[in-house]
């Protein structure tokens, strides 16, 4: 997985997806591609197509999860804590509609994260 941020960037991050244990290893732990990959528990080895294919879906779903309007929405929204604090003092002030500090808070965060249409 790359550093920082987590996203797939080598097959090896397919292959622990495929069984569990450590039921793969490398022949050159320093140059860890395809050709370099064995099998330790008898099972059969992947093809380096699907090795491929696996890592290109696994970064096709974090990056989904990762660039969407969702994970910009969810970095832009003020803690729970917080928005519970904007809900109480919404309460005390007889806000409970959109005016209140809570519901522009979150229209804002919404509005500057649309979804896709």
């Amino acid at each position: 997985m790359r550093f920082p941020d987590g996203r797939p960037d080598h097959i090896e991050d397919y292959l622990v997806t495929v069984r569990t244990g450590a039921w793969f290893s490398w022949t050159d732990i320093h140059n860890k591609i395809y050709a370099n990959l064995i099998v330790n528990d008898g099972g059969s080895k992947p093809s380096e197509s699907d090795c491929t294919t696996g890592l290109a879906a696994l970064q096709t779903a974090w990056d989904l999860e990762n660039d969407s309007y969702k994970s910009l929405r969810r970095a832009a929204y003020d803690s729970v804590v917080n928005q519970l604090d904007m809900l109480y003092a919404d309460m005390l002030a007889g806000k409970l509609d959109t005016t209140g500090t809570w519901a522009t808070h979150i229209k804002a965060v919404k509005d500057a994260n649309p979804k896709p249409s």
